[in-house]
């Protein structure tokens, strides 16, 4: 496999600049360098993101053809590590359940073809419940009856983020069952503004990210049709700036992040030629480090890991030759959901 490509419509790439090349070489070895950086402070001021952070370095990996770039076997004893007796997982061990890392633990399990995992640990013995059951009575149990929004945990903080985490999960799991998808539908639709956009709350402002969860949710529950497209379209395609990234509200710096927000959203909604894909995609490329790999918001920055993956989905969303298709609803590559879930529209 080469160690350069570029956009599948751009042809052959060998003659474009070294800073326009994807350093796929360098990336793989990036993320494959970062859990052994135990010595420096950052990784100990990170671990409330560790198992979000091995999802983002997993599905780079995928992406870049590299699937088998990280230990299996130590990949799956961490994460079940960090499964608590209710079914829900940890950021890390010793952390407390949270539904951002549980659907993380997920969709890593996924990647890694190891769902049945869970029930050979023997955690789902309650009630005679096996161990994909006690996740998916975990999640359950945090959306909220009342309103059809979800709880990020036990504390109580309610965002559409989470209702997006909690169908996620549970579709890859076969439990969407467990939870009342019409009333979380409606909760959705709430939150929708005059501009098309959504929020994380009813009245609360459009944000890329926040309209990436609302239109992948509706995805997943099949009511895609629910969405102003045309308007939504046109709000979307308005985040690219001049110099070609996306930013996610008016105003605002673009950032390599919502070259997946954004340009994922534009995809379920069938609009992702409104902006303009060769600037986005330099723009992407401009902002890694070809040496040492790893991709950051913007050009000059430090790069991580968050950063990373969402250039990359970004990258695969637009047809980039070398990187494996991306899913724009579940942000894992598209044969592994389609092995999971089956083929969809």
């Amino acid at each position: 496999m080469s160690l350069v490509s570029g956009p599948g419509v751009a042809g052959n790439t060998s003659s474009l600049p070294n800073e326009i090349q994807l350093a796929i070489s360098a990336h793989v070895s990036y993320i494959q360098s970062l859990d052994t950086r135990r010595d420096e402070l950052e990784y100990w001021l990170t671990e409330h993101l560790r198992m979000n952070g091995l999802y983002w370095g997993l599905t780079s990996l995928h992406l870049l053809g590299r699937p088998d770039a990280l230990p299996r076997h130590e990949t799956i004893a961490f994460v079940l590590s960090c499964q608590k007796d209710s079914g829900g997982f940890g950021a890390a061990s010793g952390h407390d359940a949270h539904l951002l890392s549980t659907v993380s633990a997920v969709q890593i399990l996924v990647m890694v073809d190891a769902i049945d995992e869970l029930d050979s640990k023997g955690k789902g013995s309650e009630g005679g419940k096996g161990g994909v059951e006690l996740v998916g009575n975990y999640i359950a149990a945090l959306q909220d009856r009342m309103t059809g929004t979800f709880r990020g945990d036990e504390f109580g903080e309610e965002d559409t983020r989470f209702i997006y985490a909690g169908f996620n999960a549970l579709s890859l799991l076969h439990l969407l069952h467990l939870v009342d998808v019409p009333l979380a539908v409606l909760f959705i639709e709430s939150c929708a503004n005059f501009d098309g956009g959504y929020g994380v709350a009813p009245g609360a402002e459009s944000h890329s990210g926040q309209i990436f969860t609302c239109l992948a949710a509706l995805t997943i529950a099949g009511r895609i049709d629910m969405v102003n497209k045309d308007k939504l379209g046109r709000w979307l395609s308005e985040r690219q700036v001049e110099a070609g990234g996306l930013n996610g509200r008016p105003e605002k710096l673009e950032d390599v992040c919502y070259s997946w927000w954004v340009a994922a959203s534009l995809t379920m909604i069938g609009k992702l030629h409104w902006i303009d894909g060769d600037k986005l995609a330099k723009f992407i490329l401009s902002c890694q480090d070809t040496e040492n790999g790893g991709i950051a918001d913007r050009a000059g920055d430090m790069v991580d890991v968050f950063h990373t993956v969402f250039g990359l989905a970004g990258l695969s969303l637009l047809g980039w030759e070398g990187l494996e298709p991306v899913d724009p609803v579940y942000c894992m590559p598209k044969k592994i959901t389609e092995r999971v879930l089956g083929t969809r529209v």
